[in-house]
């Protein structure tokens, strides 16, 4: 049996001024493609589906396309939400689509959901575990003390009945870490001491009992702790840190609980690229390949090059941005935000925050709840 393992499509998704619908749309094509080479039985989809919670026409229409070219594969598709995607969005016509055996679980209700994947002898139990909060959990669990994402997500699983002599997969979203390493982060991620985008980091010990976990919210491609418990990563690169990522797809192939991963590279329509040198150096004609890559350019000048973004698009239309590396901005990183972040309360934060965006005191009823989203967040205690 063969598994094929997606996540963080964020449909919909720009880099700057740039849309990448069409971007989008050729990786996924070459999704398609690997389908039909690589004889896939089932894709698992591991939520970030969409860019945002309200997607945008072009992007619903992608996810469209997506998945009824997947049903016209006779594959079995799996998807659930992840922290970028409206649970009820993402839900709407779920029943109907099983009709197409597009299985969604994007509205956690109490329950871990399980369907059956048959292939000729061989049986797989496919678990979905949309992405969840401590307070959706704790709704179900009353008697459980959960006050954090690991707990949320431990009282799920032991209220599970896995059979662990059959195979499991078990498809979810979350920032999962090995026992001494946190995961690669790809950049596209907003990054806290213990989370990302404000999900708080839980262990991967918690999957021992699956045989392959299909991860979604890191956008690096990477095992973590065993190389059966593994994020995908994003099919494109999205942020500058990703610019030396090598994208993929896991293949898994499953057979009597022996589980083997296989990367298969992706090739996007256009690479991201960062070059750095001198303005005149970097518009040479000797210098100059790939025009129609994305590029992030850092300029070495000790001027400021006027109009510099229009003269780029000249040559490289689809630069993203530039910047600049010289005496002046070496100075400016000597600033230790670190350091002054650390020396202020939250509170005192976000009244310097709102001060600053609305020129007037925040009120004691405006910050408290600030205090509540923060806590609902993991990002205060």
């Amino acid at each position: 049996m063969k598994l094929l393992h997606l996540g963080d499509l964020h449909l919909g998704r720009s880099l700057a001024e740039f849309d990448l619908i069409e971007d989008q749309r050729y990786i996924l094509e070459q999704v398609l493609k690997i389908i039909e080479e690589q004889a896939i039985d089932a894709v698992l989809i591991a939520g970030d589906v969409y860019d945002k919670s309200v997607p945008s026409e072009a992007a619903t229409n992608l996810l469209d396309w997506f998945l009824c070219s997947l049903a016209k594969k006779n594959v079995d598709t799996y998807l659930i939400s992840g922290n970028h995607d409206s649970d009820d969005r993402l839900n709407y016509g779920s029943r109907l689509f099983e009709n197409s055996r597009i299985f969604i679980s994007s509205i956690f209700d109490g329950r871990l959901a399980k369907y059956t994947i048959k292939k000729n002898d061989e049986e797989a139990d496919i678990w979905l575990l949309p992405f969840v909060k401590a307070s959706q959990v704790r709704h179900f669990y009353e008697d459980a003390e959960i006050n954090s994402y690991e707990d949320a997500v431990r009282a799920i699983l032991d209220n599970a009945v896995i059979d662990e002599s059959r195979s499991n997969i078990l498809v979810a979203h979350q920032f999962v870490a090995g026992k001494s390493e946190r995961p690669a982060l790809g950049g596209s991620e907003s990054l806290g001491t213990q989370s990302v985008g404000l999900v708080e980091m839980i262990g991967a010990n918690l999957f021992d009992k699956f045989d392959y976990v299909a991860l979604g919210h890191i956008h690096s491609p990477q095992q973590v702790g065993r190389k059966e418990v593994r994020y995908s990563g994003s099919p494109l690169k999205y942020s500058l840190s990703e610019v030396n990522n090598e994208k993929s797809v896991p293949v898994i192939t499953i057979n009597d609980k022996k589980t083997e991963v296989e990367l298969v590279p992706l090739k996007p329509l256009r690479d991201m690229r960062h070059i750095k040198g001198k303005f005149s150096e970097l518009l040479d004609a000797k210098n100059i390949s790939d025009t129609n890559d994305y590029i992030y350019a850092t300029l070495t000048d000790e001027d400021f090059i006027n109009d510099a973004m229009s003269i780029f698009q000249q040559t490289y239309p689809y630069t993203v941005k530039i910047d600049y590396d010289n005496s002046r901005t070496r100075g400016a990183e000597q600033v230790n935000v670190t350091a002054f972040t650390a020396s202020k309360s939250f509170s005192e934060l976000i009244g310097d925050f709102y001060k600053m965006m609305y020129k007037t005191e925040i009120t004691d009823e405006e910050m408290e709840i600030m205090r509540d989203v923060a806590r609902e967040a993991g990002a205060l205690k």
